[in-house]
């Protein structure tokens, strides 16, 4: 039992759980919007009155309920829209600013196959041709600050 305990009181398992319930209460938000006034006017636009997402067809005895398939991707739509720009956006911003990326190696390339190489490749590793650092195939000199 006590080692359940510390799997859930880890941050990781904490987080994801606030966000699962945080994400259920925004859903149930995004989906009372979508029914209480976006539904209607989408309704109003198209010609019909009332609940949007009651309209349905009809094929050989079977009904195809395309109004609540329409309430739906509205719903996806604004939760995804808010999600991005709210969660996503500010924390990539967040960590380009805090965590910035390293320099990568200085690369060059290989004289034979022009397989972009780390300047410090002793070998290629498209090709496997024999190379020296910082020197090409051919003996000459190979520019490091690519």
């Amino acid at each position: 039992m006590k080692g359940f305990r510390t799997f859930l009181l880890r941050g990781n398992v904490v987080d994801l759980a606030v966000g699962i319930v945080i994400g259920a209460a925004f859903t149930a938000l995004v989906n009372g919007f979508v029914k209480a006034f976006l539904t209607p006017i989408v309704g109003l636009v198209s010609g019909a009155t009332g609940d949007f997402s009651a309209r349905t067809f009809h094929a050989s005895g079977v009904t195809f309920p395309y109004g609540t398939f329409i309430d739906a991707t509205i719903s996806f739509v604004i939760v995804a829209a808010v999600i991005y720009f709210l969660v996503v956006l500010p924390m990539n911003r967040m960590q380009e600013k805090f965590f910035p990326k390293a320099a990568s190696a200085p690369m060059r390339e290989c004289p034979e196959c022009l397989t972009a190489i780390p300047a410090a490749a002793k070998r290629c590793s498209a090709c496997t041709v024999p190379l020296s650092p910082g020197v090409g195939v051919q003996g000459g000199p190979v520019d490091l600050q690519k």
